[in-house]
């Protein structure tokens, strides 16, 4: 009975340090897309910083959005890309206002030893006689990948670049003949593994964010920024004009729209570390915080708060 009873206290004491340990983590969730930044740098130096033990979570945002706002992942802080997952959390009453704090473009990633590198490599380089980006995405066999547009901004803002790329070129039909259906199984995966995905040879090109397909070290075509969702003030008279519907998780049709492609942190109402989380948005914004992010491919914050 004695040893029993020390066994019991033991697992008791087990419990309650692994218990003191999760409690002392500072949690930072975010875009997927973000994982370089946020895991390599950003999260390891603010942790070293103030001797705490980071842990980070990357997902597609509105996935990560509806996570925390149903409280089936708890965290300090939430960075989405665009203000849609923000304004999830908001609805919930889980977030307060929410920071810019980066921004990025929309970009066309490819596999520098694919068999369509050299195309893609003509393009980037401006080479006379090259065939277009949209032309040679077209190419029968190519493999496109793309993320989920029901979960994920990104999966929403590459259907958006190739509507706004058939207006801008004069191309009907574009869209749809490089993308196939707005949920084209064959194109769509996870966000947080779409350019390893690349990397590996598994596709040939993909859809990325500028700042994400710098820090993976591939290369991309750059878009003009009549297509790459990154300037605000083209919004209200050319952004704008493009929508389409999807199906969320309950099988509700809803219209999507664009939106600028700005990084916000909001501190969670349900923080653990509401102060230690209020720290972290103010590293993010310091001198230090945005040598980071520009080392990793990031651009400015563009844009007032939510």
């Amino acid at each position: 009975m004695a040893k029993m009873q020390t066994t019991l206290v033991l697992m008791a004491g087990l419990m309650a340090a692994q218990a003191s340990q999760a409690a002392d983590d500072f949690r930072v969730t975010y875009a997927g897309s973000m994982g370089v930044v946020m895991d390599k740098y950003l999260g390891p130096d603010f942790a070293k910083e103030k001797k705490v033990n980071y842990q980070g979570q990357g997902q597609g945002a509105y996935g990560m959005a509806n996570l925390l706002a149903s409280k089936k992942v708890v965290a300090d802080v939430f960075v989405s890309i665009t203000p849609g997952p923000v304004e999830i959390l908001q609805k919930a009453g889980m977030a307060g206002q929410a920071i810019p704090v980066a921004s990025t473009s929309m970009v066309i990633a490819y596999n520098p030893k694919g068999k369509y590198a050299e195309k893609f490599a003509a393009i980037k380089d401006g080479k006379a006689g090259a065939e277009p980006w949209w032309k040679v995405l077209q190419t029968p066999g190519l493999q496109f990948g793309r993320t989920d547009p029901v979960s994920d901004p990104q999966g929403q803002n590459i259907i958006f670049t190739m509507m706004l790329a058939e207006n801008y070129y004069k191309q009907p039909g574009l869209e749809k003949a490089v993308l196939g259906d707005v949920q084209n199984p064959k194109q769509i995966s996870g966000e947080g593994g779409l350019l390893t995905r690349l990397e590996a040879g598994q596709v040939d090109a993909a859809s990325g964010y500028e700042s994400a397909t710098i820090s993976a070290h591939l290369p991309y075509i750059k878009l003009p920024d009549e297509i790459n969702l990154s300037n605000p003030q083209m919004s209200k008279d050319w952004y704008s004009k493009v929508t389409f519907n999807v199906k969320d998780a309950t099988g509700k049709e809803k219209t999507l729209s664009t939106q600028p492609l700005v990084f916000y942190a909001v501190v969670l109402n349900n923080a653990p570390h509401p102060e230690l989380a209020k720290e972290f948005i103010r590293y993010m914004q310091s001198a230090k915080g945005q040598k980071l992010f520009e080392q990793n491919g990031y651009d400015k914050p563009k844009g007032g708060n939510l």
